[in-house]
């Protein structure tokens, strides 16, 4: 398990802020739970609006890339840019901050290192 901290979240957010300062969205959507942290960050970051729905021309934030699901639902939305933390396949139409092996589990910081051993059960129950 590899945990994340809140340095290294910093980190993300900057990156992310550089590589968008200069473009225009009309705002920012996290997917919940963990694109919500990165969403408000940027959000206050760019001094653009935290969006509650993903909208064209909008800067499109999730915490994870693992299997392409969430972020598949979203990737036909005009003018949008989407940026993850942490990709398990290497981006194609996607921006990743950082890109690892598909078998390691991550904890990011808003999260509990105590129920990390539960919360990959559940996940890999949800996807049998």
């Amino acid at each position: 398990m590899n945990k994340l901290s809140w340095i290294e979240f910093d980190e993300c957010v900057n990156s992310i802020y550089q590589q968008c300062k200069n473009k225009k969205y009309q705002g920012v959507y996290g997917f919940p739970r963990g694109g919500l942290c990165l969403a408000v960050a940027l959000s206050h970051s760019l001094g653009l609006p935290l969006l509650d729905e993903p909208k064209n021309n909008s800067l499109i934030v999730d915490d994870i890339y693992d299997t392409g699901y969430t972020l598949e639902k979203i990737k036909h939305i005009k003018g949008s840019e989407t940026h993850v933390w942490i990709s398990k396949k290497k981006p194609t139409w996607w921006n990743s901050y950082k890109y690892i092996k598909d078998n390691e589990w991550i904890i990011f910081p808003w999260e509990s290192i105590n129920a990390a051993n539960k919360d990959r059960d559940l996940y890999y129950k949800s996807r049998s």
